[in-house]
């Protein structure tokens, strides 16, 4: 099992957690994004530039996701490819993706994309909180605490 994260994005805090899971665990934690990225030195902590373009770092996870990986990002079409690969899904506020819901995110984000692009001012997301902090990190150490019991206490 490994996590990629759709790192473009995604909170400074959000990274620095999974830099302490990877070094506790012992999981490899691979970032992916368009923008040379910073990591502490870890043979379980690495980052992946992609060329810049149009979903480029998506595509380069979706390649390398596979059954049981864990994916971090907020982006939806995103989680459904690696949904269809059999990953794990969580984004940065510590929210689940799921076959369940993803539908209804994927059709609530194309409503959105609508009303933007018909001149209605739609908002976006709340500021990233502590609380968002908090849910995030509850949810990942539950992930990792169920994932190293289930591997026999390696992750």
């Amino acid at each position: 099992m490994q996590v990629l994260v759709d790192a473009d994005a995604c909170p400074v805090v959000v990274k620095e957690m999974l830099f302490r899971a990877a070094r506790r665990v012992e999981v490899c934690v691979t970032l992916v994004a368009n923008q040379y990225l910073r990591t502490p030195p870890s043979p379980f902590i690495k980052a992946l530039q992609v060329p810049a373009g149009f979903d480029s770092a998506d595509n380069r996870i979706v390649e390398l996701v596979a059954n049981g990986d864990l994916v971090i990002t907020a982006d939806i079409p995103l989680a459904a490819a690696a949904l269809d690969k059999g990953a794990h899904v969580l984004d940065p506020r510590g929210s689940w993706f799921s076959r369940d819901n993803i539908q209804e995110r994927l059709t609530m984000r194309d409503v959105m994309d609508q009303l933007r692009s018909s001149g209605i001012e739609t908002g976006g997301p709340s500021p990233y909180s502590a609380i968002d902090s908090k849910a995030f990190a509850a949810q990942l150490d539950r992930f990792l605490a169920r994932h190293r019991a289930s591997s026999g206490g390696t992750a």
